[in-house]
């Protein structure tokens, strides 16, 4: 199901995103029918119904106990076209979560061939085979079907297993519980976090940067640098630096950094970052498969709820995440902030004095 996922979900969005039918002449040269008319057909015949029924109350020939069934289903009806637009709208809103410009194509790509339907997308109209049926149920619930090419599967043949059938699956989802998955903060479709704009906004917030460095919208200065405090220094005061070639005999200095004091001071900010994260295990989830995974999929209906070996794996992988990105070009090359230390020197000699000063410093003369 993975792979089908991604693909059909890949293959909608280049279709959405092609000029291709433009330039087709079957579809430039027929009509497309886009009206499903949802309501129409929920309703149609609701009028004589709801007649029949205060018909029967008012001449007292219910077929319940007190017109009790009556009454509900009266109720039921009153109520049904509010509930079917709150219903459609809540929909609508989790389906929309399938435009997103980093929504996980790991998603179940049904969801995005139904959002499809109902933004009039070109190829997803009735004479393309789709149909939407709202129905109101007895219980006074709702449920919405939708029905076409995209929602079919396949399955062995009854009498030759060993070649498949494709079928009819339409999907269908059932307005009372999709209320109480989004009272829970569950979707039917998973958001993914912006881990980039997260991060971003994170490396201001772990206390590696003099406030100098940052804006007054939070972000940094763009010639910010790691604070001083976290840079390797001698014991006489002076910078510890690191010799680089930069060929034709000539070497340069560059700063070294306490990597185990700037791990220390930014771990627990990252840590609590993460915590907000995985609150949502569907989020962390859609932010593993499309930042993390290197490829390595993980499956909504296989992993969730989320072992605590992924878990760890999770926390892992943001860390490299974030160190690789947004710490490392800070670390990376940077050149001494005191002037006379930042010329271009003999690379021999500049190796000898340093060699010389490791032996002063340290009393091995």
């Amino acid at each position: 199901m993975e792979n089908k996922n991604i693909i059909n979900n890949l293959t909608i969005k280049q279709i959405n995103e092609s000029d291709a039918l433009a330039f087709s002449k079957d579809f430039v040269s027929r009509s497309h029918d886009i009206n499903f008319d949802i309501l129409g057909k929920a309703f149609k015949g609701t009028s004589k119904v709801y007649a029949k029924l205060k018909m029967a109350i008012e001449n007292n020939t219910c077929t319940s106990e007190d017109c009790q069934y009556e009454y509900e289903q009266l109720k039921r009806l009153q109520t049904a076209p509010e509930k079917s637009l709150e219903f459609l709208e809540l929909l609508l809103s989790q389906l929309e979560i399938t435009e997103s410009p980093n929504f996980d194509p790991n998603n179940d790509y049904r969801y995005t061939a139904a959002n499809c339907i109902f933004k009039e997308k070109p190829g997803f109209s009735k004479s393309d085979g789709y149909d939407v049926i709202l129905t109101i149920l007895d219980d006074g619930s709702q449920e919405i079907m939708f029905e076409g090419p995209m929602f079919t599967t396949e399955i062995p043949h009854p009498l030759d297993p060993s070649h498949m059938v494709v079928v009819p699956d339409p999907l269908i989802i059932n307005s009372v519980a999709l209320v109480a998955l989004s009272e829970s903060d569950t979707t039917l479709v998973s958001s993914t976090p912006d881990l980039n704009k997260e991060m971003l906004a994170l490396v201001t917030k772990i206390g590696l940067f003099d406030p100098s460095n940052i804006l007054e919208d939070g972000s940094l200065s763009p010639t910010a640098v790691i604070a001083d405090t976290f840079i390797l220094k001698n014991p006489d005061g002076s910078y510890d630096y690191e010799i680089v070639d930069i060929g034709n005999g000539k070497g340069r200095n560059i700063l070294k950094f306490d990597l185990d004091k700037i791990n220390k001071k930014s771990t627990p900010f990252i840590e609590a970052e993460i915590a907000g994260l995985m609150s949502s295990e569907q989020e962390t989830v859609a932010a593993w498969n499309v930042y993390l995974s290197d490829g390595k999929y993980w499956l909504y209906a296989e992993e969730l709820p989320l072992a605590p070996k992924n878990v760890d794996l999770f926390k892992v992988k943001y860390k490299d995440y974030f160190y690789n990105n947004y710490l490392t070009p800070f670390l990376t090359n940077q050149l001494p902030t005191v002037e006379e230390d930042s010329a271009v020197f003999d690379l021999d000699e500049g190796r000898k004095l340093k060699a010389q000063k490791f032996l002063q410093d340290n009393n091995l003369n």
